[in-house]
């Protein structure tokens, strides 16, 4: 999507440690039409699939899934981080290394939330090492449920997550998609 590709080059920072800094239009602050608008390139993209549920992990992939979740007409989910006291039921999980915070967690969703009746599309802001997206995959397979696909507003693709998840047959679309980056030559697109 060449508007967000833009949109990182004027409003985006670069940071040591292959960090991206959107917070001023993707996650801290929100740029709402924008998002919408980003939610209609997803949907579009995955129009020949039957969505019944959106999924995604707390807490930035929440704006961009409830976007696309409004737009399908279908419900959001959201996997929770860590176990809270109003968790209840059977609940749907998986262990998940985060490469942003350098710490291990275990995501959860309750089994009333998705279910082998449902068509799930996976939906995050950033897509690196895949670790997040495998973890909400391998939650999706563990419901029955069947896998549209994964949507993510940005992947790094020099940190290969998004082709590792490929290669093991996940569809993965990504509004764009980020050959190399460093403060010093900025930002270098994937065609």
């Amino acid at each position: 999507m060449k508007k967000l590709e833009d949109k990182i080059v004027s409003e985006g920072r670069v940071l040591e440690g292959s960090i991206l800094d959107v917070g001023s239009f993707l996650n801290q602050k929100i740029d709402t039409v924008f998002t919408l608008d980003m939610a209609d390139d997803i949907v579009s993209e995955f129009s020949d699939c039957s969505v019944t549920r959106v999924l995604t992990i707390e807490s930035s992939g929440i704006a961009i899934g409830f976007a696309v979740a409004l737009r399908l007409g279908v419900p959001l989910v959201f996997a929770k981080k860590y176990r809270s006291a109003n968790a209840s039921g059977n609940q749907l999980t998986s262990k998940i290394h985060s490469y942003t915070h350098g710490n291990d967690y275990t995501a959860s969703v309750s089994s009333d939330h998705i279910s082998e009746d449902d068509c799930v599309l996976i939906v995050d802001d950033f897509l690196a090492n895949g670790e997040a997206l495998r973890g909400l995959v391998d939650i999706v397979r563990a419901s029955g449920a069947a896998l549209a696909g994964c949507a993510v507003q940005i992947e790094k693709g020099f940190q290969h997550g998004g082709d590792r998840l490929r290669e093991e047959g996940v569809r993965v679309y990504s509004l764009a998609n980020i050959e190399s980056m460093s403060p010093e030559d900025g930002v270098r697109f994937r065609p």
